[in-house]
């Protein structure tokens, strides 16, 4: 416990594929203690995992590499700390990139890397099944064991005491797999302020921190619903910044002088994204009630945050499995006017009757027309696009076989010259047909999960 004050939590990234310029403005732009990189979604664990099938050296987040590089100087000299998940399904690899660049960059040493594994249970399938552990569909009720032979990994998502005990044993580097995004924002405050491990208001507090930077400028002016014409500068935004204090009030900011903004409406947008029962939004580490959240203005950019309750975490763990689940291709082209939507609806006809007459049957059709009502379907109207400028026809199929999947891609580009008129949009050629990766939630036991930290110099 440092007996600190105020700690200055920065959210340097929210997705892997976010700003690369963000880490090291976070830590330039004004006094930071930590900074925070969310890199992984669902859909990413599966990405990782099948770059390592090709090379097992990969499998993390490669973005992380450079966004340590560009922060080197105040880690190494400055005494900002690095929190990421990076780490994907191979943190090992990633701690050991990170080594060879500081290496490179004359700071051999400074960096201590913490390194925390457990989080992959992919190994450990078939043993969890054997004991009992069904890892029945969260949403389907479906025992894992009706796709085990298909799927590619599986990880638990652990919460912030493995980060605690890597800051515990002096780590400026926190290298993680799949921990919950909250957990990297939660684990420094409860390393600096000595929170309880049972403390649950304040650990809820910890948690809402880290929801609110967890994807980086979606709070602080990106992607902003609310009076979104004047906020000022997106090309120059600020990324967030949460001021914490030991007793779990909390500010949330950002530099001066960069663009974005950070008001009540911002904060709020971020704080219903991916909300489920928020009487009850769950963790590994406490149950946070997001009904007890006051917001309130104080002063530019600044919002803070109190009131916040929470209630002891459930003994299970979610985990997040990916599994192949056949193919799919997806095609499109361009319709102008007049009539664009028209001649995309009779290109989308003519498409299915084609596909009919060679005995192509599929899982799943789906077309969409964009800039009619792909975005809102039913809801836009019976004359929506009607007098659009151009359409967008976008068709996709998938299948557990293949090669009718491929032989759909042959289909479409013969369109553009015997289908209908006033078509562009078909530079590209013939859609690629792609694996899916579909997912599969799922709850385990927290006694079956054990973490491992190491710290690496």
């Amino acid at each position: 416990m440092s007996g600190k004050k105020v700690v200055r939590v920065a959210g340097g990234q929210g997705f892997w594929g976010d700003w690369l310029e963000a880490p090291r403005r976070q830590v330039e732009g004004g006094p930071v203690d930590y900074l925070m990189l969310d890199y992984l979604a669902e859909v990413t664990m599966s990405i990782l995992q099948k770059q390592k099938e090709r090379d097992p050296n990969m499998g993390y987040a490669r973005d992380f590499v450079g966004a340590m590089e560009s922060v080197l100087d105040a880690v190494a000299n400055r005494g900002v700390k690095v929190i990421a998940n990076a780490g994907g399904v191979n943190p090992e690899a990633c701690a050991a990139a990170v080594q060879a660049m500081a290496a490179k960059n004359g700071a051999a040493g400074k960096l201590k890397i913490g390194v925390i594994t457990g989080d992959n249970l992919l190994p450990r399938i078939d043993e969890l099944l054997e004991n009992g552990h069904e890892l029945r569909n969260m949403d389907t009720g479906e025992p894992l064991s009706v796709v085990r032979d298909r799927v590619i990994a599986a990880n638990a998502y652990i919460g912030s005491t493995p980060i605690v005990e890597a800051l515990a044993k002096g780590a400026n580097v926190v290298i993680i797999g799949r921990s919950t995004d909250t957990a990297l924002t939660m684990a420094p405050l409860r390393h600096e302020f000595g929170w309880a491990a049972d403390d649950w208001d304040k650990l809820a507090a910890g948690i809402i921190a880290g929801h609110i930077i967890e994807c980086g400028a979606q709070c602080s002016g990106g992607n902003c619903l609310h009076d979104w014409r004047n906020i000022t500068n997106l090309a120059d935004i600020g990324y967030p910044i949460v001021e914490c204090s030991p007793d779990g009030t909390f500010v949330v900011t950002k530099h001066a002088n960069t663009g974005g903004r950070v008001s009540v409406p911002t904060v709020t947008e971020q704080l219903v994204y991916e909300m489920g029962d928020p009487n009850s939004y769950i963790t590994p580490d406490v149950v946070a009630d997001f009904t007890s959240i006051q917001l309130v203005a104080d002063g530019t950019d600044r919002v803070k945050v109190h009131g916040i309750t929470g209630r002891e975490a459930t003994d299970k763990l979610k985990v997040s499995i990916a599994y192949r689940s056949g193919y799919k291709a997806v095609g499109s082209l361009v319709y102008a006017w007049p009539e664009a939507l028209e001649k995309a609806q009779v290109a989308d006809r003519v498409l299915r009757e084609r596909l009919d007459r060679l005995g192509l049957r599929f899982e799943q059709v789906l077309s969409e027309f964009v800039g009619a009502s792909a975005t809102h379907g039913p809801l836009a109207g019976p004359d929506a696009g009607r007098n659009a400028p151009e359409v967008q026809y976008r068709i996709g199929v998938r299948d557990a076989d293949k090669a009718k999947v491929e032989r759909f891609t042959r289909e479409i580009v013969p369109l553009v010259l015997n289908g209908p008129p006033s078509v562009t949009g078909f530079a590209a050629g013939r859609p690629k047909t792609e694996e899916i990766v579909a997912y599969w939630p799922a709850l385990v036991d927290k006694t079956v999960v054990t973490t491992h930290v190491e710290v690496r110099s």
